[in-house]
């Protein structure tokens, strides 16, 4: 059975909401197959990740970054996850292979710069963007809360049996 890991931190209604939606996405009753587990970014290990054959990130865009928690979380289980680094500092092809992912960044005025840090750092894990990033503005709604549903959904189809 395929393993989907969900690496969120989630300190705020907003984000929790579009967590949850992600996660419900992966349990779609068109999918099986499929192991999830969800990780507060604190707490996901670099077993976690190396017991994984596909990842969900979240977080909120704090001062133009990903979250202090979700940066934890990759410099905790970078090199041991099969992470790389060019001589130039620049990622290089991570040794963790082509693993699916998908991300979501919920901001008040901007997720550029989370969104452009997290993909700086999977690059060098060697995972492949298997879904466009959602990148949610305010308020979460309906519209939103679907759009999170659907990012679930896709990466886990794509591990589904």
């Amino acid at each position: 059975m395929a393993r989907l890991l969900v690496v969120h931190h989630t300190p705020t209604p907003t984000v929790t909401a579009l967590a949850g939606a992600v996660v419900a996405g992966t349990g779609d009753e068109a999918i099986s197959g499929v192991e999830v587990v969800v990780r507060p970014a604190l707490e996901a290990t670099a077993e976690d990740v190396l017991a994984a054959d596909g990842y969900l990130l979240g977080t909120p865009a704090n001062f133009g970054y990903m979250s202090g928690a979700l940066k934890h979380f990759f410099d905790s289980i970078f090199l041991e996850a099969g992470g790389a680094l060019a001589d130039d500092g620049s990622a290089g092809s991570g040794a963790g292979g082509p693993k699916p992912y998908g991300l979501w960044v919920h901001g008040r005025y901007d997720t550029t710069g989370a969104v452009r840090s997290v993909q700086s750092i999977v690059q060098a894990l060697g995972w492949r963007q298997s879904a466009a990033v959602l990148e949610v503005l305010g308020d979460v709604g309906e519209q939103e809360r679907a759009s999170a549903y659907e990012l679930g959904g896709t990466i886990a189809a794509l591990l589904a049996e």
